[in-house]
């Protein structure tokens, strides 16, 4: 654990960027002027750029600020030493994120970003969850849109069906009912590198491709396959290809095994866009299946690009997971979120994990936010990043 008598309570690195500009923000908004409020810090590889960010986001002039540079393995860690969690988001996390994670496995210091880079993240599982159980440290991937409306979402399911049947859902479905948002710069990069390094190195494709490459030493039953158009006669509409499915489902499958497989070892989960009912909703799933490789192109914004505030507030997600027992017994959960989902609600998602993070206990190890956090996240945003979570009649 960290020492709790370390200088910072959070970290926010990366705060130069432009998601790590708005992280930065929520603390302002949400918390300036509260005694009550974390004891935060900016961090950045530059100070002069650092003190200009403080001034954009009306920070306080005394707020502090940690020069630390992604290359320099030594800085990272006397930053790691001051705080009790670093939040960063300096990705693509694969070219400049393993020093920071060897760092806070090593100096026992709590850490969140906002990786969809399953391959990595096997990775750095591998390499650092003994160190991180050790020393006390708390690592915590994917603690953006991706994956923690999903992650949680099936959380909270499982937790009312345990409420209304007696058991977990051994099936859910992940279904996206209306986004509205621009697509990330971070989150392309990160798609980019990550085939770029599969071209180097195949094996990569095999944990992509794997539903339970988060998992080691368990694989579960066979898993649903999202990748084609269906109709689902229970919601009356056609469903196509959701493209961050691969990222979530893995998490997903993840807080299944590390919380002792309350979900069941049998369960399956897959996650699509809901489009609407007949011809239309047909073409429109057929479209979206057809289109995936163009939204990953190189038409979206580059890495430190993103929507203007207007588009930020204008943007929203609202989210169904439906879930069935092996008796047939069904139940609707439903999770919503303000502000488009990769930049105004992801900022607010890790803000709010750090929060988390530095308020609460439990053991080290590399996790996912259910199961390190789980409704203890999700009462802080519910209060403090406009998300809902409720059972649907």
């Amino acid at each position: 654990m960290p020492d709790q008598s370390r200088e910072f309570d959070i970290i926010v690195y990366g705060a130069t960027g432009y998601t790590g500009r708005l992280v930065a923000e929520h603390f302002v908004r949400e918390y300036g002027g509260k005694a009550d409020g974390p004891k935060w810090a900016m961090g950045g590889r530059n100070l002069t750029k650092l003190e200009e960010v403080r001034g954009l986001v009306s920070a306080p002039g005394d707020t502090p600020l940690v020069v630390a540079d992604a290359d320099d393995p030594a800085s990272l860690e006397a930053m790691c030493k001051r705080t009790k969690v670093v939040l960063t988001t300096v990705g693509p996390y694969q070219l400049y994120g393993d020093d920071l994670v060897a760092a806070c496995a090593k100096t026992g210091t709590h850490y969140a970003d906002l990786s969809g880079e399953p391959a990595w993240m096997h990775e750095k599982i591998e390499q650092h969850q003994a160190q991180a159980k050790a020393s006390g440290a708390r690592i915590c991937f994917s603690s953006g849109f991706d994956s923690i409306p999903f992650d949680m979402g099936v959380f909270m399911l499982q937790q009312e069906a345990q409420k209304k049947f007696g058991k977990p859902c051994n099936r859910v479905r992940g279904r996206v009912r209306k986004m509205q948002g621009t697509w990330s710069g971070g989150t392309a990069a990160s798609f980019k590198a990550t085939m770029a390094a599969a071209a180097k190195r195949p094996s990569i494709l095999k944990v992509l491709n794997d539903p339970f490459a988060l998992t080691p030493g368990f694989e579960g039953p066979d898993q649903p396959n999202g990748l084609i158009p269906k109709y689902e006669k229970d919601l009356n509409t056609w469903a196509a290809p959701f493209v961050m499915a691969a990222i979530n489902t893995k998490n997903v499958h993840r807080s299944n095994f590390l919380l002792g497989h309350p979900y069941g070892e049998d369960f399956r989960y897959d996650e699509m866009v809901l489009t609407s009912p007949g011809d239309i909703g047909k073409a429109a799933a057929q479209a979206i299946a057809g289109g995936m490789k163009a939204m990953l192109g190189d038409g979206g914004p580059k890495p430190g690009e993103g929507p203007s505030e207007k588009e930020r507030e204008e943007g929203f997600y609202d989210l169904l997971f439906v879930g069935s027992t092996p008796d047939g017994e069904t139940i609707h959960y439903g999770v919503r979120g303000q502000y488009d989902p990769g930049y105004g609600s992801t900022s607010r998602m890790l803000a709010e994990t750090g929060i988390a993070l530095a308020e609460s206990e439990h053991e080290g190890g590399i996790g996912t936010p259910a199961s390190i956090l789980g409704e203890k996240l999700v009462e802080r945003l519910r209060e403090h990043a406009a998300l809902t979570f409720e059972v649907e009649e």
